[in-house]
């Protein structure tokens, strides 16, 4: 078997020497003292990300399992899932299957959602939950999240789920500050951690909400959440070797400062948006809406995509994404998260200059400076 490539693509990410290290700590038995110091030892940093002073449950699951969870936990009376790229369109779906009354509030993919087309559709007072894909990874887009939630803010009545999977720890998101309800995230985006774990906060207003609702099922019950969060425990078994990876994590992050990692996160992604638009690419969102993780770049060179990966694979083990869902081929996805560096992306950005030429058969691409 071939050595696996190095991770450019929106998630998973590259994962870590150290990360993976720490996975292989003993396990330990989860209802034991050893598992509860290892719970509540993640806590203030998990706070600190989130920007709140609510709890963080983890949850043994992708983050799917939480958004759907979330619609079931908090809707009495129908859901509006904004819609704006290929996770936001599912959240539909997976509303709809949950047999959940449910409105779609769309807009082209790569395009941001409206505040006043969300007023107009909340002003109907037929909602009670509302949810957000703040960093559309299929697309490329981020959403003007202040400004929505504001918006959200005027209506009282309706409890927001926010996915920030892509976002979280890229860029800041204060929970409590923007009034967020329910903020979750996964770990194999910017967290640069193994898939399988999620993590998720929920305000004591949507906690008081889950409390009324029916049918919320057992593994992502909210309030099966809190009552074992108050133990320093999970609802169920957890995948204890990625809550260790976790905490050596929030280890690396507080070492290097959170300023400090939301500014290596502009930096990196202002160099690929700055590499692309020097050889003839645009962005897929508007500019002043691109991605702070990711840059979703129009094949507006009609380069073959499939071709490029494989030969930046074979000559220099590394990948990209080649566009997703109905982008596939029209667009390429360049991921800028987790724990990447200045090094390690010029030494991609040098790859790709010296395949381009080969797989477009335009004018020769510009040399990316070492």
């Amino acid at each position: 078997m071939s050595s696996p490539p190095r991770l450019y693509i929106p998630g998973p990410v590259q994962v870590s020497a150290k990360t993976y290290e720490a996975m292989t700590r003993p396990v330990v038995g989860h209802r034991s003292p050893d598992f509860v110091e290892l719970y509540r030892s993640v806590q203030p940093g998990l706070q600190t990300l989130f920007g709140t002073a609510d709890p963080v449950f983890l949850s043994t699951s992708s983050a799917w399992g939480v958004m759907e969870g979330a619609v079931r936990n908090l809707t009495q009376k129908k859901v509006l899932n904004c819609m704006c790229g290929a996770f936001s369109d599912k959240w539909y779906d997976v509303t709809l299957r949950c047999g959940l009354p449910a409105t779609d509030l769309r807009f082209e993919w790569g395009s941001h959602v409206e505040p006043e087309a969300l007023r107009r559709e909340l002003a109907t007072g037929d909602y009670d939950v509302v949810t957000l894909v703040h960093n559309e990874t299929s697309c490329g887009m981020m959403n003007p999240l202040a400004e929505l939630m504001a918006v959200i803010r005027e209506f009282p009545e309706v409890i927001s789920v926010v996915d920030t999977v892509s976002s979280f720890s890229v860029v800041p998101v204060p929970k409590d500050e923007l009034g967020i309800d329910v903020m979750l995230t996964g770990s194999q985006k910017a967290l640069a951690l193994p898939p399988g774990l999620s993590l998720l906060s929920v305000s004591p207003r949507a906690m008081e909400r889950a409390g009324k609702v029916e049918g919320r099922g057992y593994y992502f019950d909210f309030l099966e959440f809190a009552k074992n969060h108050e133990k320093g425990m999970t609802p169920s078994t957890p995948v204890i070797p990625l809550i260790y990876a976790l905490a050596s994590k929030l280890e690396d992050i507080e070492a290097e400062g959170l300023g400090e990692r939301y500014a290596r996160h502009a930096r990196l992604n202002d160099k690929v948006r700055a590499w692309g638009r020097e050889r003839g690419f645009t962005l897929l969102p508007e500019e002043q809406y691109g991605s702070r993780s990711l840059n979703c770049f129009r094949n507006t060179r009609e380069i073959d995509l499939a071709e490029l990966n494989r030969l930046l694979r074979a000559e220099h083990g590394m990948i990209i994404d080649t566009g997703y869902g109905k982008l596939k081929g029209k667009t390429f996805r360049i991921s800028n998260m987790g724990d990447e560096t200045e090094e390690s992306m010029d030494a991609l950005l040098t790859a790709l200059d010296s395949l381009l030429e080969r797989v477009s058969g335009d004018s020769p691409a510009t040399p990316h400076p070492a």
